[in-house]
């Protein structure tokens, strides 16, 4: 299905088209449609299937501009998931007119979000823990939001959120719709669905290759002593534009940060126990291309998203298949092809065998490049380089120079290449 087939706004349509994309994925295909119709739905779908559009378009569809006051809440579980999502509706609804999102979260001024709050939002975008901080302020009024939505339901039942999602549940009118997305459907959730939707319509993607469906995996057996430098092989013998590390633990995370930094390469690192500025710092480099290797731990594993990340490297294989599922749907986003890698020691194995069988995955093994074939592959990409300016640029005055030598051309070349890879 195609988004110029929904009944939606054309700017709507527009703003999606300009942004990249053009099919539905399953959950957006399958949920939009009852949305629309103001039907609440839960949505069970992996991480990475596009939910955040399927309920993005519904609301900004059905937003009255000229009412100043939160017409939509969207609750998840952590700030840069929140911070995510808000930039995705942000972005659709550019062409809209003076649409306000607001990302309400811990760790930012609540002085700013308060000032921001008083001038008018219509769509809050938040943690449930600063949500429940602006209600208990009288910042916040949510009696006119006419949707609710629980993303990635599931990680803030994890994260002990339950009562704070059923206090803010609360303060929002009944007659509200209320959608829910999420990964698994604990019984937790059952219980909320119960309690606070109406006759919910219940859509399921289970297949795990629909949702990540071009994602080539592949796993390189290594020790933990040679693990850094088979990855500095693979970095410079992969011709990759944006490379997301996942380490299990913030000293790892550490580690390969200094080492490849070391080696050269543009890095930086985020993890948990940063600051949200100093992580908003570090996403906005990784965004813009100023670096082109992130390496993380699995805080960002859910709420990070850069559209164009090339290949995701798991330097530590997770315990938890879910985590594994988490990890990798950070490429191939919206469709696109993405590609997995698996620095896999012996006493990992026993992880991959068990997410491979979980999840039916084709994972296959290759061997790391060795140092002739890196200085193959550098050479030949620099010849790529060279035969490109010879069909392209006006060489004529070199040609001259080099003609007037009394060394050989091709000696000439091979000069130039020793300097250009030695520099």
């Amino acid at each position: 299905m195609n988004f110029n087939d929904l009944k939606i706004n054309d700017d709507i349509k527009s703003s999606i088209e300009k942004i990249g994309y053009s099919q539905l994925t399953p959950i957006q295909e399958r949920t939009i449609p009852l949305i629309l119709k103001r039907l609440d739905v839960i949505g069970q779908a992996q991480t990475g299937s596009g939910k955040t559009i399927a309920f993005a378009i519904p609301i900004l569809e059905k937003l009255f501009i000229p009412d100043n006051s939160p017409q939509a809440i969207i609750l998840c579980p952590t700030r840069e998931l929140s911070i995510q999502v808000a930039n995705v509706i942000k972005q659709i609804a550019k062409p809209l007119g003076k649409i306000k999102v607001l990302e309400v979260y811990g760790g930012q001024s609540i002085g700013r979000q308060t000032r921001v709050l008083k001038k008018g939002v219509h769509i809050i975008v938040g943690t449930p823990g600063r949500v429940i901080d602006h209600i208990n302020k009288g910042n916040l009024d949510l009696i006119g939001v006419e949707t609710v939505v629980l993303d990635e339901a599931d990680e803030m039942l994890d994260m002990g959120f339950r009562e704070d999602i059923e206090l803010i549940l609360r303060h929002t009118p009944k007659q509200r719709q209320t959608l829910l997305f999420s990964a698994t459907i604990p019984e937790d959730i059952k219980k909320i669905a119960k309690l606070y939707q109406k006759n919910p319509q219940f859509i399921k993607i289970s297949d795990n290759k629909k949702t990540i469906p071009k994602i080539r995996q592949f796993l390189f057996k290594c020790s933990d002593e040679s693990k850094i430098d088979d990855l500095a092989c693979l970095i410079e013998y992969y011709d990759f534009n944006l490379w997301l590390i996942f380490c299990n633990t913030r000293h790892r995370v550490d580690f390969v940060y200094r080492n490849l930094k070391r080696r050269g390469f543009k890095v930086d690192s985020i993890h948990g126990d940063m600051t949200q500025k100093v992580r908003d710092k570090v996403m906005n480099k990784f965004r813009n291309g100023n670096i082109s290797i992130l390496v993380a731990s699995d805080i960002a594993s859910r709420g990070l998203d850069v559209s164009d990340v090339d290949v995701v490297v798991n330097y530590d294989i997770p315990i938890n298949a879910d985590d594994y599922i988490h990890r990798i749907g950070r490429t191939a986003r919206a469709g696109a092809k993405g590609t997995a890698f698996n620095l896999v020691t012996p006493e990992e194995s026993k992880y991959l065998v068990k997410i491979r069988k979980t999840h039916n995955f084709n994972v296959k093994r290759r061997k790391v490049p060795t140092i002739s074939e890196i200085e193959y592959i550098k050479n030949k990409k620099i010849m790529g380089d060279v035969k490109q300016s010879v069909e392209n640029d006006n060489l004529d005055n070199y040609i001259q120079v080099i003609s007037a030598s009394d060394i050989s051309p091709v000696e000439i070349a091979a000069a130039l290449l020793k300097m250009q890879r030695e520099k």
